[in-house]
């Protein structure tokens, strides 16, 4: 699973210099013609929409691969005020910069789905998913899980890795793993932590744990949790060990999910497995230690509404570390 890249944008010449590295990257990761077409589009009006409309901001890009077929998310993410009436910015023809007015519309209309949220005093966050023309991967599955999972700068490889799989009966696995320090040996541990969940994925969660503790003795190590989601149980199975947070969110309630101490390949002892409920319309939060925890979701309004992966944009946005590679996992059950 290919990371997320993160492109600071606070001036128009940084605008054609993402657009030339998305563009490298889609070449090299199978995009069509006319989906690297449409990525260049959006990267393009975003880019430029935070360069002319706020002081700077982000732009956050997400491969994501079906099958044969590709996709890509695009986050677009701003800390400048925000706007009580955003719906108003979409339509065409409106400007505060003496522009055409036509961006975010045609953003709209590139993408496959959109969603934004903005807010006075917390800033904008705009999604735009992209797929081939005939694909649809954000539909896929029971579950919608949205991420951000980007190196710290100037790494190319994330020490972070994550990873979803869906059992039988609805069961969901989410695993978030971070290899000590940064670079290509944290991405190694984190990575073989990965490999082993999909070569073992339905082992229970102590055997499983074990499992990776031993195939990760060879590597520098890695804190690492994984979440088993029952939704026929309304349960939640959490095991960790280091500092992956974790929390099951509703619009009413937090509980926060407990790791041990140690580090996995490393320093390990035991395996504990605690249980929460996991209530409807619930969601799953986890994160790197890149990402401050106990993050306050309900204080951002509408934000249950929003889609899982603009979440994660948000949460990447205002509770970055800035030191340390960063990742944050949102999950939800389908409508």
């Amino acid at each position: 699973m290919m990371h997320s890249l993160a492109i600071p944008i606070h001036e128009q010449s940084q605008v054609g210099d993402a657009r030339r590295m998305i563009g490298y990257w889609a070449r090299n990761t199978g995009w069509s013609q006319d989906l690297s077409a449409r990525v260049a589009l959006v990267v393009t009006e975003l880019g430029n929409n935070l360069a002319l409309h706020t002081k700077g901001g982000t732009l956050v890009v997400r491969p994501l691969a079906s099958g044969a077929t590709y996709g890509v998310e695009i986050l677009s993410l701003n800390r400048c005020g925000g706007v009580a009436n955003f719906q108003q910015c979409l339509s065409d023809g409106f400007s505060t910069a003496g522009t055409s007015g036509t961006g975010l519309g045609a953003v709209g209309r590139a993408s496959h789905y959109f969603d934004f949220h903005s807010s006075p005093g917390l800033g904008t966050a705009i999604l735009s998913g992209l797929a081939e023309r005939d694909a649809a991967p954000s539909k896929t599955g029971r579950w919608e899980v949205g991420a951000v999972n980007v190196p710290v700068p100037p790494e190319i490889a994330c020490g972070d890795s994550w990873q979803t799989v869906e059992l039988g009966d609805g069961i969901l696995r989410v695993l978030v793993a971070d290899g000590l320090g940064h670079g290509e040996m944290a991405a190694e541990a984190s990575g073989k932590a990965v490999e082993v969940l999909l070569a073992h994925p339905e082992e229970r969660l102590e055997q499983l744990m074990e499992r990776i503790h031993a195939a990760l003795r060879t590597t520098r190590g890695a804190a690492l949790a994984i979440a088993e989601i029952d939704p026929a149980r309304q349960e939640l199975r959490f095991t960790g060990l280091g500092n992956i947070s974790g929390c099951v969110v509703t619009p009413d309630s937090s509980s926060s999910l407990l790791s041990m101490n140690g580090t996995m390949g490393l320093n390990f002892r035991t395996v504990r497995v605690h249980s929460v409920p996991w209530p409807a319309g619930a969601m799953l939060l986890m994160a790197s230690d890149g990402l401050k925890s106990n993050t306050p979701i309900s204080s951002y309004p509408g934000i249950w509404m929003k889609r899982t992966a603009l979440i994660a944009g948000i949460l990447y946005r205002d509770y970055l570390r800035g030191n340390d590679d960063a990742t944050a996992v949102v999950v939800r059950a389908r409508p």
